[in-house]
C-alpha cells in the first residue's frame, strides 16, 4: 500500500492513516492482519496484475479488453443446458428489472417497498397458477437450494428424516442438497432405467416408516418426462410420505402441472422465465404448496399476501406469517436460516409470465418440442450417432450417444468451437456407463438453420 497514498478507489490507503489504525489495534503492519492464515495457502509470489491505472477511463479500457476475450451465445450457436438455459428474454423483462425501485436482491421492507411487495405477489400468484398450487415463496438463491429446502420441509412436517431420490440427478444439485441437509436428513437413492426414470419396484422396496418424502424431477436431468409421475406420488402417499416434485416451469405451457399427478410440494428453477444466462449466474428457485397451514408454516422464506387496509376498498401487500422466519421473532429458533433472496429474479419471472400469458407459454412449449424433435431426427441420420436412443418422451433436452463414432464428446465439442457452436454437456464424467454421451438442449430460440448447422458441422467432424 506504500505506493498508493490517497488512492481514489481504496479507502484509508494513506500510509499515515494506516499507521494510526494499526497502532490503535496493536499491530505493526498490514501483514499482521493475516498471521492466522496457514502459510501453505498463502500466495508467495507477485500477482500477475498490471500497475495501478491513473484514470477511470484507462481502467475501463483495460477491463473491456479482457471481457472481449469471452465467447458468448451471441457469437456461437448454443446447445448447452443442464441447469442453465438459453431462452428468449422479452425486452420488457430487462426494462422492468433495471428500474431503480426494483434493482436490488432484497424483497424490501414496508419503509422502502416502492411496489416490490405488489410485484412479488403477482409473480407468486402467476407461478402458483402455472404449477397448480396456491402458495409460492419469494425466490430462493437457486433451484438446488429450493430442492434442499423442499426436502427439509417434508421432514419437519412428517417428523421423519429420510428422503428418496432418483439415482439419475444433476450431481452438483445432489451435493448441495446433501450438504444443506446433512445435519438431520439422509438421502437414499432409487434405481433408474435407461431413460433415467424411477424404477417403481425399487421405489416400493425402499419405502419405509422413516421416509418423509419421495423427490423426483419432471422432466428429469436427462430431459425425459417422468411418465410414471402419478404412480410415484401414489406410492409415496400410500407409504405415508410427501410427493416432492422439481419442475422446469417453462415446460408447463404444454405439460400437466405437478398438482395433477399428486405433488404436495413443488420446487423449480426460475432462470428459464425471462432471466439471461449471465455466464452461469442469475439463478433463482421457487417452492410452491397448497394453502394449508401445515405447509405454509414450514416455509423458511418470505411469503407475500394481499389484505384490506383500514380504508374501505383499499388493499395492501405484505409478509404472511412473518414470525416463522429467521429474520422475524424466531431468530435462531427458526426452521431454517434465510439470508438474501433473489427477489429481483422473482419480479423478472413475473414480468415474463405476464408478458407471455397462457397462450404464449403454450406456444413456447410447442415450439421447444418441435425444434428438439427435429434436431433429434436429423442427428440420427449421422453415422454412429444415436440421439435419444432410449426412446424417451422429452421436452427440450435429450441424450446424444457418440460412442460408436470413435471420438470422445470432449474431442467433438472442441472441434465444434471452430464452427462457432457450443456442443452439449459431456455426461461421461458423471455417468461413465452411458459411454461417450452428451446432453443436448434445444429451445424456442433455435432455428432450423441453427440445427442444420450443427448437423453439418458434426458430419464433417465425424468423417
Amino acid at each position: 500500500m506504500k505506493g498508493f497514498a490517497n488512492h481514489p478507489y481504496i479507502p484509508n490507503s494513506d500510509p499515515k492513516i494506516q499507521e494510526e489504525m494499526l497502532k490503535e489495534i496493536g499491530l505493526n503492519s498490514l501483514e499482521d492482519l493475516h498471521k492466522n492464515i496457514p502459510d501453505e495457502i498463502k500466495l508467495h509470489e507477485k500477482m500477475d496484475i498490471p500497475e495501478a491505472f491513473d484514470s477511470e477511463y484507462a481502467l475501463r479500457r483495460h477491463v473491456e479488453k479482457l471481457m472481449s476475450k469471452n465467447t458468448d451465445c451471441k457469437q456461437n450457436i448454443n446447445f448447452l443446458g443442464a441447469g442453465c438455459y438459453q431462452h428468449f428474454v422479452p425486452a420488457l423483462c430487462d426494462d422492468i428489472n433495471s428500474r431503480g425501485e426494483f434493482l436490488t436482491g432484497y424483497g424490501g421492507e414496508p419503509y422502502n417497498e416502492e411496489g416490490r411487495f405488489h410485484a412479488l405477489f403477482e409473480y407468486a400468484s402467476m407461478t402458483a397458477e402455472l404449477v397448480g398450487m396456491d402458495v409460492v415463496n419469494v425466490p430462493t438463491m437457486d433451484y438446488a437450494q429450493a430442492a434442499a429446502t423442499t426436502a427439509r420441509m417434508a421432514c419437519r412436517m412428517q417428523k421423519k428424516s429420510e428422503i428418496l431420490l432418483p439415482e439419475v440427478m444433476d450431481p452438483q444439485k445432489v451435493n448441495i442438497m446433501q450438504n444443506y441437509c446433512k445435519a438431520d436428513v439422509s438421502f437414499t437413492f432409487v434405481k433408474c432405467d435407461e431413460h433415467g426414470l424411477m424404477d417403481l419396484n425399487d421405489l416400493k422396496s425402499k419405502m419405509n416408516p422413516n421416509v418423509a418424502g419421495v423427490y423426483f424431477e419432471n422432466p428429469n436431468y436427462l430431459g425425459a418426462v417422468e411418465v410414471n409421475a402419478a404412480e410415484i406420488s401414489k406410492i409415496a402417499h400410500d407409504g405415508g410420505a410427501e410427493s416432492l416434485v422439481g419442475v422446469d416451469p417453462i415446460t408447463l405451457g404444454v405439460m400437466a402441472p405437478p398438482s395433477d399427478y399428486g405433488a404436495d410440494i413443488v420446487c423449480g428453477d426460475l432462470q428459464p422465465l425471462g432471466i439471461h444466462m449471465n455466464f452461469g449466474g442469475g439463478q433463482s428457485g421457487f417452492i410452491a404448496t397448497r394453502d394449508e397451514a401445515k405447509y405454509v408454516l414450514e416455509y423458511p422464506s418470505r411469503l407475500f399476501g394481499i389484505a384490506p387496509t383500514c380504508v374501505e376498498g383499499e388493499y395492501g401487500f405484505g409478509d404472511v406469517a412473518y414470525d416463522r422466519t429467521s429474520f422475524g421473532h424466531l431468530r435462531e429458533n427458526a426452521k431454517e436460516y434465510v439470508g438474501t433472496q433473489t427477489a429481483l429474479w422473482g419480479i423478472t419471472a413475473g414480468v415474463y409470465l405476464a408478458t407471455m400469458g397462457p397462450r404464449g407459454m403454450e406456444e413456447v412449449g410447442k415450439t421447444m418440442m418441435q425444434n428438439s424433435q427435429y434436431a433429434c431426427k436429423e442427428l440420427n441420420k449421422l453415422k454412429g450417432v444415436k440421439a435419444n436412443g432410449a426412446g424417451s418422451i422429452f421436452m427440450k433436452e435429450f441424450v446424444v450417444d457418440f460412442s460408436k463414432t470413435g471420438k470422445t464428446v470432449k474431442e467433438i465439442n472442441k472441434a465444434l468451437l471452430s464452427y462457432n457452436i457450443f456442443g452439449g454437456k459431456d455426461l461421461s464424467p458423471e455417468f461413465p456407463s452411458m459411454g461417450q454421451s452428451a446432453l443436448y438442449c434445444v429451445t424456442e430460440i433455435h432455428t432450423k438453420e441453427d440445427i442444420d448447422a450443427l448437423v453439418n458441422a458434426l458430419s464433417e467432424i465425424l468423417k
